[in-house]
């Protein structure tokens, strides 16, 4: 009678019995055998801060260029930001009364100036839990959307559930200007997705301990909290601020009559108002003075120009047109792009004010008949010319005019 040799089960016991060389193995046992390896591994691959290895501020940067085009400024803010976070980690063993406190960041930049890709980018280089998470989903406790403290239950989730390795990770928090306060003056209605978020923020910002729900929510209240001291955890957060130049060129132009006020606005780059960004600016905008002071690094991402357009185009490691290149290399087919297709795609990112996305939507309603056709077709080699892209980008705009 064939039975399994772990278990002892026999045939008319299991779902599936396999044959070895000197015995059998039933489904069962493989279930559990495999449990067991993935216990054994995620042991293995646990976060151990302890063995860190420091990375300093200047290979963080190198790093990061290759992924990212320009924005050095921001780049160097945030290299420092983590270098300095890894040598916080490091510092508890010291006895040394000199306590290092953590800085927390903001990055404000307008949309697809690479906010989100500079957080993604630093995490794959990262050996601390490292999640992002999107702020306006996020509302007061006790109203219909994830409450503050879910940024810690991804946080957690990144960590595979080891709380120690996630009390030192890094949160990027995007959107965060979704959050401001609408307007200066007191309303009968909750803004339950704006002030009140902000406040809720303060103690994860500042370093307290947080009961977190595994789960996320109090959606499950039988759900065992989880303690989270987020001491050293780095915050960064991300925003567009769109409108918030205005506010910034208002505090500039303090001197609005006489010789005097056309000399001092005369010093001022007005295409990129973003350099003289302050905390007071972001508290006009709407963020309350508390949530300011608690995230003391204030950095700024640089408008995209053409020149810098061209280069995300075909420079970095995963450029778009390297992407699309991959994809038709998969179906065996060779693509090309002429050169005066590619400062075609640039001219329209620039026409239509998107950033970086508007590369992508462009390139994608130009290869979105050749990437239907080409699979299905006998060519090996597929050149798109700058009258291809034209008629591609025409015929869109018509559907879409035709559309509405």
């Amino acid at each position: 009678m064939d039975k399994c040799s772990f278990c002892g089960r026999e045939r008319k016991d299991t779902n599936l019995l396999i044959a070895g060389v000197s015995g059998h193995i039933c489904d069962n046992c493989i279930e559990q055998a495999h449990s067991i390896l993935d216990e054994e591994f995620k042991k293995k691959n646990s976060f151990n801060v302890d063995e860190i290895t420091l990375l300093k501020p200047l290979e963080i940067k190198k790093f990061l260029d290759q992924y990212v085009i320009g924005q050095d400024e921001a780049k160097k803010y945030l290299s420092v930001a983590v270098y300095n976070h890894y040598k916080r980690l490091m510092q508890k063993n010291s006895n040394d009364e000199v306590e290092i406190e953590k800085s927390n960041i903001i990055l404000v930049g307008e949309t697809g100036t690479g906010k989100t890709l500079l957080a993604r980018t630093i995490a794959r280089m990262l050996h601390v839990p490292f999640t992002i998470v999107d702020a306006t989903v996020l509302t007061e406790a006790g109203y219909v959307g994830e409450d503050i403290e879910s940024i810690l239950t991804r946080l957690l989730q990144a960590a595979d559930y080891n709380v120690e390795a996630a009390e030192k990770g890094i949160v990027f928090i995007d959107e965060i200007d979704k959050i401001a306060r609408k307007s200066d003056n007191p309303s009968i209605t909750r803004d339950v997705s704006g002030e009140g978020v902000q406040q809720g923020l303060l103690k994860l910002l500042e370093g307290s301990v947080v009961n977190v729900p595994p789960q996320g929510g109090r959606k499950h209240p039988e759900q065992k909290m989880i303690p989270v001291n987020t001491k050293n955890i780095l915050f960064v957060c991300g925003g567009a601020f769109d409108g918030i130049t205005r506010k910034i060129g208002q505090r500039l132009n303090t001197k609005v009559v006489g010789y005097a006020a056309s000399k001092a606005s005369e010093k001022f780059d007005k295409d990129n108002l973003l350099q003289y960004i302050a905390p007071q600016d972001l508290k006009s905008f709407g963020l309350i003075p508390e949530i300011i002071g608690r995230l003391p690094v204030l950095t700024y991402l640089q408008p995209l120009n053409r020149e810098i357009l061209r280069r995300i185009l075909t420079e970095p490691k995963n450029s778009i047109i390297k992407q699309y290149e991959k994809l038709f290399d998969i179906d065996k087919i060779k693509l090309v792009f002429s050169d005066e297709v590619l400062d075609y795609i640039v001219d329209k990112a620039v026409e239509y004010k998107l950033g970086a996305r508007g590369l992508r939507s462009i390139c994608e309603t130009i290869m979105i008949d050749s990437m239907f056709n080409a699979p299905s077709g006998k060519d090996k080699e597929l050149v798109i010319d700058l009258d291809y892209a034209k008629n591609k980008i025409e015929q869109a705009n018509i559907a879409r005019l035709k559309a509405s």
